[in-house]
C-alpha cells in the first residue's frame, strides 16, 4: 500500500492504467480463495475434501457482503481513534464518488477512484478467513464456521487493517512497514487459525491414525493458483502500473522459487526424496514472507526472504508435535509464522530507493540504517498476533454455547466425513460408491466393470 498521505482535493483526476492494473489484481485476489480451497483440499483425507473447497468460496461470499455492509468503512473509515474506522461507508455509501467526500482518504493514492480500491481489499479481507479455518479441517462444522467468518472479519480483520492500511492507523502513524498483508491477513489469519483448532480440540485418531493426503495433485493445483493470483495480492497493492509494481512481482515470483526450493532441501536431507508437498509447502511460505515487503525491497533480499521463511516456517510445523496441538493443514506455523519472519525482514531489508521508484519515502530499515524500523515491526506483529488470537478464542467459545452454532461435528459425523455429514454431497462420489458395494458384496469384478465404464466415459448405473 502506497504511503502518501496527502488528503484529496475535491474529485482529482484518476489514471485509467492504474484502475486498470488495480482491476485485474482484483481478478488475481479472487483466483487465490478457490487455490486456498484445492490447497487445503488436496491435503485433507477424501470423505473432507468438499467442505474444504466450499468454506473457501464460502468466505468470498460472506466477507463481500459484510465489506458492503460495513467492513470497508470500519476498515478506511476516516476515523481518527487510531484502531478502527467509522461507518460514513457504510453500504459503500459515497463510494462511487472519487473523493468520497472525505477531508482524509482511505488510501494513500488518488489516481484510482475508491470504488476501485475497495473491491480490491475486498479479496484481501475474503481470503483471510479462508486461510483461518484450514486448522479445523476434517471436524469442523460448516454453518457455525460461516457464521465466524463474518463476525471474525468484523471484530478482527477490519481493526487490525485498520491500524496498517489506513492513513490514521496507529501502526500506520507510527512506522510500520506493511506494503500487502503480513499483519492483516497473515499474522492474523495463522493466530486465529491457532486458536480455532484449540477450541475446536484434536480429530479423533490424532496421534494414532495416519492422516496422509488423499490428492497432492489437488495441492499443486492450489499452489498454482495460489501462486499466480498473488502477482495481483502484491504487485496490485502499489495500486498503480509503475515499476515498483514490476519489482513487487518480481521478488514475489523470487521469494516463492527459493522457498519452495529450501523446503525440498530441508525435507531430502531427511528422506532422501523430493517431495512434492514439500515444494508447494516452500512455495507458499515465501510467498507469505514476501508479503509485508514486497514493495520496499530489491531482489538480492527476496532471496533471504524464501530461504530464512523456508526454513523458520519448516521448524515451525514441528511445534504441534511438540505442544500436541491439531493444526490439521499447518496454518499457524505457514501462515503465523511466515508472517512474522515476514515482518521482521522488512525491517531489516527495507529501502528507501525501492519506495523513491513512485515518489514516495520511507526512512528505511537496518540496511539504511535505521535500526528501529525492526522494533516498529515486532510492535505490529506482537499487537496482531495477541489481538487475534484471544478474539478468536472468545468469539469461538460463545458461539460454542449458542444451540445450533456448536463448532464441532458430533464423532458419527466425523467418521463419515463432512462431505457426506455436513453437505449432503462427495467429492469422489464413483469412488465411494464403488468402495461401498465393494464392502457389501466383495465383488471386485464389479468394481473393475465400472471402472472400464467409467474410462470410456459412458453412463453406467449401479443400483
Amino acid at each position: 500500500m502506497s504511503t502518501n498521505s496527502t488528503p484529496w482535493a475535491a474529485a482529482p483526476p484518476t489514471s485509467n492504467g492504474d484502475t486498470a492494473w488495480t482491476l485485474a489484481s482484483t481478478a488475481l485476489v479472487w483466483l487465490m480463495v478457490p487455490g486456498v480451497g484445492y490447497f487445503y483440499s488436496g491435503m485433507a483425507r477424501s470423505k473432507n475434501a468438499l467442505s474444504l473447497i466450499m468454506l473457501s468460496v464460502l468466505s468470498v461470499a460472506v466477507v463481500s457482503f459484510q465489506w458492503w455492509l460495513w467492513g470497508f468503512s470500519l476498515t478506511f473509515g476516516p476515523s481518527s481513534n487510531g484502531f478502527i474506522g467509522n461507518l460514513d461507508y457504510a453500504f459503500f455509501r459515497g463510494v462511487n464518488s472519487t473523493s468520497c467526500n472525505a477531508a482524509v482518504p482511505p488510501i494513500g493514492t488518488s489516481d484510482v477512484p475508491i470504488v476501485v480500491y475497495a473491491i480490491f481489499q475486498c479479496m484481501f479481507a475474503a481470503i483471510t478467513p479462508a486461510l483461518a479455518i484450514g486448522s479445523a479441517a476434517e471436524r469442523g462444522r460448516v454453518l457455525p464456521a460461516t457464521v465466524f467468518i463474518f463476525i471474525w472479519s468484523t471484530i478482527v480483520y477490519d481493526p487490525i487493517a485498520c491500524w496498517a492500511w489506513n492513513t490514521n492507523g496507529w501502526s500506520n502513524k507510527l512506522g510500520g512497514l506493511d506494503f500487502a498483508g503480513g499483519t492483516p491477513v497473515h499474522i492474523s489469519s495463522g493466530a486465529a487459525a491457532l486458536a480455532y483448532c484449540l477450541v475446536v480440540g484434536k480429530r479423533h485418531g490424532h496421534g494414532t491414525d495416519e492422516f496422509k493426503p488423499h490428492n497432492v495433485a489437488n495441492t499443486v493445483l492450489g499452489t498454482a493458483f495460489l501462486w499466480f493470483g498473488w502477482f495481483g495480492f502484491n504487485g496490485g497493492s502499489e495500486v498503480a502500473a509503475n515499476s515498483r509494481a514490476a519489482l513487487a512481482c518480481v521478488v514475489t515470483n523470487l521469494a516463492a522459487s527459493v522457498g519452495g526450493l529450501t523446503w525440498v532441501i530441508l525435507d531430502y536431507r531427511l528422506e532422501r526424496k523430493m517431495s512434492t508437498l514439500g515444494f508447494c509447502s516452500g512455495a507458499v511460505v515465501g510467498l507469505v514472507a514476501i508479503t509485508p515487503a514486497s514493495g520496499f525491497v530489491g531482489a538480492p533480499a527476496a532471496v533471504v526472504f524464501g530461504i530464512v521463511g523456508s526454513i523458520c516456517c519448516n521448524a515451525a510445523v514441528k511445534l504441534k508435535h511438540i505442544f500436541d496441538y491439531d493444526d490439521a493443514l499447518d496454518v499457524f506455523a505457514v501462515h503465523g509464522m511466515g508472517g512474522l519472519v515476514g515482518n521482521i525482514l522488512t525491517g531489516i531489508f527495507a529501502q528507501q530507493s525501492i519506495v523513491a521508484a513512485d515518489g514516495s519515502s520511507i526512512p528505511g530499515g537496518w540496511i539504511d540504517g535505521n535500526w528501529k524500523q525492526i522494533g516498529y515491526q515486532l510492535a505490529d506483529s506482537a499487537a496482531g498476533l495477541a489481538y487475534s488470537f484471544v478474539v478468536t478464542i472468545i468469539i469461538l467459545l460463545i458461539m460454542d454455547k449458542i444451540p445450533g452454532l456448536s463448532l464441532r461435528a458430533d464423532p458419527e459425523a466425523e467418521l463419515r466425513g463432512l462431505d457426506e455429514s455436513e453437505l449432503g454431497e462427495l467429492a469422489y462420489y464413483h469412488v465411494d460408491r464403488l468402495v461401498a458395494i465393494n464392502t457389501r458384496t466383495g465383488d471386485t469384478k464389479l468394481i473393475k466393470e465400472e471402472t472400464v465404464h467409467q474410462q470410456n466415459d459412458t453412463n453406467v448405473t449401479i443400483v
